[in-house]
């Protein structure tokens, strides 16, 4: 089992080094698209890739249990890095939803930039981008599992930025990069704590050495480690960044969104559990970074003008759901809700793909009445709809209603969780918080999906609309299916049972928000429902302007102090070596003075050096 999901790390890696090689230069014989042969790099390496984690997965599930293998280590000279696996039901679970979304989304992108020159450098990135998670889910040591968590960054930079020529991308790729980069910076710390605290880098030693890690040690470790998962999962204050990588090709989008970066700093959170849950400080920090952004982006969502920032807004609030989950000790609720948002949401960004695709544009204002001219993006992406808003018997309303149901059994018992294998209290305000954040959550969900569903299908369209190409929309039915019936996979599980009264309540909220949006656009299917936000529309669309306040608390003082570094360097540097000029020029002409062009100048000058010489010799002997 371990060389098979070693082998499932190293075929993306292959492929991505074979398509930025020899991609490019495939004869037109292995040209399966008529265009050119990248996709053969591409498509093949994640297709078998996806196989190998799916028979991980199901020898997990045949026979449950804990397998790992240290293939090299490296010496330190204190603590060694380990090269090493580790597959339980969680790793192996959640790299078979990578590898499926990957897969999806390779062979989307065959059909949706067919005309893009640089899709050999695009497709390789996305194989090396999928490795590095993949890496991310079975390494057993914090230093690969690092390097994992990094090489994901980097490959998020150049595909958020793959059209570099546009100034929207490049920005947006840069505030990404270094966002993300200062979250990595405290992961990278709190990962460095937590191993000499265990003495080890190895995690399943770690787990086993808790007891003997300093209670301050811990604390201080888990919350830095909160620090990388802010930025990774784009949680608050971090979340910032991820709107803005809308700028790049949708496909990157749900793949960024969906299976892979975003959810890796909540599958790190659940990898590191026990250490969590040794300090309850941490949870509750946990608990309320989620809080704010679960409410905070549903509410941005529900005034953005562009389908893909609806769905980025979205995507950062059902993240901060799975935090909400892991805060009140509900893990296999939280990791329930990863794997079916993964289904969902690369449903939902590819399917807006392909709206936009035939509309030639992200914005709402511009789409509507699609229904009809696209029946298959329709269907498709009200599955999609439906499983975000948790609604059954979609995946998301089994999920999402496990979530709920714990967060209400830990507010009900002050904070305690309520779960046996878990010993631990969150204070009381924290559960209810959480606990009334998730039910105003899912309100503020329904809303924001009623009104995308409405003005992107219903109401007058523009002429000319199509269905998307076959492979685009075949893609979409395919992951049409899980984002349909994944919840029911759960039902084994009895944390994961739907619970009547929980259900009920948040199904209450859920109708009272879709109910809100739909009479507000039957008034007037022509205008945009959010109208009736009236003057806080502004608040929610600039997203309660945070990107303002870090524009004028770190970018403008970091840009003044440039400007004064960039005048230093002018005024002090290059004026002193500038100022030293006319005097290596006169020692220049001083030196050459000797140097006149005249041979019988040289010859005297010999002849009389010589004669000094010998006088000199004479007179010492």
């Amino acid at each position: 089992m371990i060389v098979l999901a070693a082998l499932a790390v190293l075929l993306p890696f292959l492929g991505a080094v074979g398509g930025l090689l020899l991609g490019p230069r495939l004869s037109p014989a292995f040209d399966f698209t008529r265009r050119r042969g990248p996709e053969l790099f591409a498509v093949v390496p994640v297709g078998i890739m996806t196989v190998l984690t799916g028979i991980v997965a199901f020898q997990q599930w045949w026979d449950p249990g804990v397998r790992d293998r240290v293939f090299a280590t490296v010496p330190t000279g204190t603590m060694p890095i380990e090269f090493g696996l580790s597959v339980d039901g969680l790793a192996a679970v959640v790299a078979f939803m990578v590898g499926c979304v990957a897969l999806a989304v390779q062979v989307y992108s065959v059909s949706y930039l067919k005309d893009e020159p640089r899709y050999s450098s695009y497709a390789a990135f996305i194989s090396l981008f999928t490795a590095a998670m993949l890496l991310v889910v079975y390494a057993d040591d914090l230093m690969v599992l690092y390097v994992g968590w990094e090489i994901m960054g980097l490959c998020s930079y150049f595909l958020i930025g793959h059209h570099w020529e546009e100034a929207a991308n490049s920005r947006a790729a840069v505030k990404a990069f270094l966002t993300t980069r200062v979250g990595d910076v405290g992961f990278l710390l709190g990962a460095i704590v937590l191993a000499v605290g265990a003495h080890s880098f190895q995690i399943s030693t770690i787990m086993r050495n808790l007891e003997k890690i300093p209670h301050g040690t811990l604390v201080a470790a888990t919350l830095l480690i909160l620090v990388g998962v802010a930025g990774k999962s784009a949680q608050f204050p971090l979340h910032t960044w991820l709107p803005d990588a809308m700028a790049g090709p949708t496909p990157i989008s749900a793949l960024i969104h969906a299976a892979t970066m975003v959810a890796a700093g909540v599958y790190v959170v659940a990898r590191l559990y026990p250490a969590f849950v040794a300090a309850p400080v941490s949870l509750a920090v946990l608990g309320v970074m989620a809080s704010i952004s679960m409410v905070g982006a549903a509410c941005a969502a529900l005034a953005q003008r562009d389908l893909k920032r609806v769905l980025a807004y979205s995507t950062i609030s059902q993240l901060g759901y799975m935090a909400a989950g892991l805060a009140v000790g509900a893990k296999s609720a939280a990791m329930f809700h990863l794997i079916t948002h993964g289904a969902f949401k690369a449903l939902l960004f590819l399917a807006a793909g392909s709206v936009i695709h035939t509309v030639g544009s992200n914005l709402l204002s511009e789409m509507g009445g699609l229904r009809q001219a696209m029946p298959v993006t329709f269907v498709t992406m009200t599955i999609g709809y439906a499983a975000l808003a948790g609604l059954p018997p979609a995946s998301g309303f089994f999920s999402k209603d496990s979530i709920i149901e714990a967060a209400q059994l830990t507010a009900f018992h002050g904070g305690e969780i309520i779960e046996p294998s878990i010993n631990a209290t969150i204070p009381g305000w924290v559960s209810w918080i959480v606990y009334l954040s998730l039910l105003g959550t899912a309100a503020l969900t329904a809303a924001y999906v009623s009104r995308a569903w409405l003005m992107t299908f219903f109401g007058a369209g523009p002429d000319g609309a199509h269905e998307a190409p076959p492979l685009m929309s075949r893609t979409l039915v395919a992951l049409a299916v899980p984002a349909l019936v994944l919840g029911f996979f759960g039902l084994g599980a009895a944390e994961l049972q739907p619970h009547f009264g929980s259900a009920g309540l948040s199904l209450i909220f859920v109708a009272a928000g879709a109910a809100v949006v739909v009479l507000a656009w039957r008034d007037d299917p022509v205008l945009d429902p959010a109208r009736r936000l009236g003057p806080v529309r502004t608040l929610f669309e600039r997203a309660f302007y945070v990107d303002d306040l870090y524009d004028l608390t770190v970018v403008r003082p970091v840009r003044r102090l440039a400007s004064v570094v960039a005048g230093a360097d002018r005024t002090v540097v290059d004026a002193t070596v500038e100022s030293t000029v006319p005097a290596a020029r006169g020692l220049g002409r001083l030196v050459s003075l000797p140097q006149g062009g005249n041979p019988q100048t040289y010859l005297t000058g010999v002849l009389a050096g010589a004669v000094l010489l010998v006088l000199a010799v004479v007179a010492l002997t």
